[in-house]
């Protein structure tokens, strides 16, 4: 049996304000398929398990963090590599202060709160049952717990009316707390990049427009995390600020709608699973022109995957104000001085790492068994391939496949492994989403050539030996066409 195709061509970006007919329901019904597939194969772990975890925090294991590596490669290639328009920065999680009052974080950034009065337990106001797409003029109306009949999801008990909770987390810098300045865990990347935006742009000598790319740690104290990795207080960020003439802004904006949504259908995201979302007036965020959303249909219903959003000038404007720092930009062609609009794109590793996984996994009956594989696209499989020996007990064919694998690992990740019949450890990498594994037998011995098997068709091929690494490293640099 053949599954479906796994690196479809990227599709017809559909208008940014539609949304599909039907819904065409999630890749995986049960969102326990994919928490029980990533603990038992080494994706992601609870933190800190063996004290009894810690509430929205994960660790990412010998194949998550392959696979986390690869969705930030394949993130950077696209947004810096093929590019000459953007450059990289790596800024610090610890910033000034003011930057945060500056930005509006201090005063805007939270979310409704709302608590039980029997047992104390505390939400978020719009993701309780019955309250779900609430606008956000209902979401500050104090009334709204009592309108609605909202009670506590736990005990049944009568819930406050919402308050806001600020999400950052504070911490000290000094050596005495009592005479330390108050300091802040970053809530995005993006600060780094405006208060960096007259070095990058001098150092480098970019003409607008151009765009500072990040990724790096963010962390918020979510009110209610959870769903596995999709909502965590500790995660990771890709953000890109694209600097530009006001006047160019909506039009910019409008350009890179199409080549977010084409990047998650390059790497195998279903199309008919993903929607763009505006936000309607009263639920942008403070420093938001426009805003839409790249949505994908989690298991749990259609959830963002990545906001693109025209932020205007309020971001250098205010941080040259409060600074005094002029942060205008001076265009030679036209003697113009004014301060860029800045269209900004993000996302994070740790949603989109999930969403492949839930997007790639496939059940399947095979010869009578049932077959479970990740149809990963080739350059985010955490293992390229997997050099497998048919006897593991004649020494001959473990040094083949060793020498063989030795020969792939200096330009890709490959794995040996010799813990299971042959029949076993096909399926053990088909469900870790390794693309191809290379069987050694006996014949190799004599013929001097092994099987190649391919995940997704399960066909096999003979070939020699000395053209492993070459088929291989083609069949990659194609999925990447």
């Amino acid at each position: 049996m053949t599954d479906p195709p796994v690196h479809p061509a990227a599709p017809t970006t559909p208008a940014a304000a539609a949304t599909p007919v039907a819904d065409p329901g999630p890749a995986v019904a049960a969102l326990d398929t994919i928490v029980s597939l990533a603990k038992r194969r080494g994706f992601v772990f609870p933190s800190s398990e063996i004290y009894g975890g810690i509430n929205a925090v994960w660790d990412y294991g010998p194949l998550g963090v392959e696979l986390k590596n690869n969705v930030k490669r394949a993130w950077w290639r696209a947004m810096v590599q093929e590019r000459d328009d953007i450059v990289g920065l790596d800024a610090g999680i610890l910033m000034a202060p003011q930057v945060w009052v500056t930005s509006g974080h201090v005063a805007s950034f939270s979310d409704p709160l709302v608590e039980c009065g029997t047992c104390r337990r505390r939400y978020r106001l719009d993701e309780l049952p019955g309250a779900e797409g609430l606008s956000v003029t209902d979401q500050k109306d104090p009334g709204v717990v009592e309108r609605l009949g909202l009670r506590c999801p736990n005990d049944g008990g009568p819930l406050s009316p919402p308050r806001r909770f600020n999400l950052m987390f504070k911490t000290y810098m000094g050596p005495v707390e009592e005479d330390a300045a108050v300091v802040y865990l970053r809530p995005e990347t993006a600060q780094g990049s405006y208060v960096n935006f007259k070095n990058v742009q001098q150092s480098s000598r970019k003409k607008l427009p151009f765009g500072i790319a990040q990724i790096g740690k963010s962390f918020r104290n979510e009110i209610s995390p959870g769903n596995f990795v999709f909502r965590m207080r500790e995660f990771e960020q890709m953000e890109m600020q694209y600097f530009v003439r006001p006047d160019d802004a909506a039009r910019i904006f409008d350009e890179w709608l199409p080549r977010r949504w084409d990047w998650y259908a390059r790497y195998g995201v279903d199309s008919r699973r993903l929607r763009f979302r505006e936000h309607a007036p009263d639920e942008l965020a403070h420093y938001a022109k426009k805003a839409i959303d790249v949505e994908y249909r989690f298991p749990f219903g259609w959830k963002e995957l990545e906001g693109i959003h025209n932020r205007g000038d309020f971001d250098l404007g205010n941080h040259q104000r409060a600074s005094g720092e002029n942060l205008e930009y001076f265009d030679p062609a036209t003697e113009e001085h004014f301060i860029p609009f800045i269209i900004e794109t993000a996302g994070g590793p740790d949603r989109a790492a999930f969403t492949f996984l839930i997007d790639s996994y496939r059940e399947e009956e095979v010869r009578g068994e049932k077959r479970v594989s990740l149809a990963l696209h080739p350059d985010l499989a955490p293992y390229k391939v997997a050099v497998l020996p048919l006897l593991k007990k004649r020494p001959e064919i473990v040094a083949l496949c060793h020498k063989i694998r030795d020969d792939l690992k200096t330009d890709m990740m490959a794995v040996y492994d010799d813990t299971a019949a042959i029949g076993k450890l096909y399926r053990r990498q088909d469900e870790i989403g390794t693309p191809w594994c290379i069987t050694v037998d006996v014949d190799s011995l004599e013929d001097g050539a092994v099987t190649v098997r391919d995940r997704d068709s399960m066909t096999q091929e003979r070939v020699p030996v000395e053209g492993v690494k070459r088929l291989i490293t083609d069949r990659l640099a194609a999925s990447r066409a």
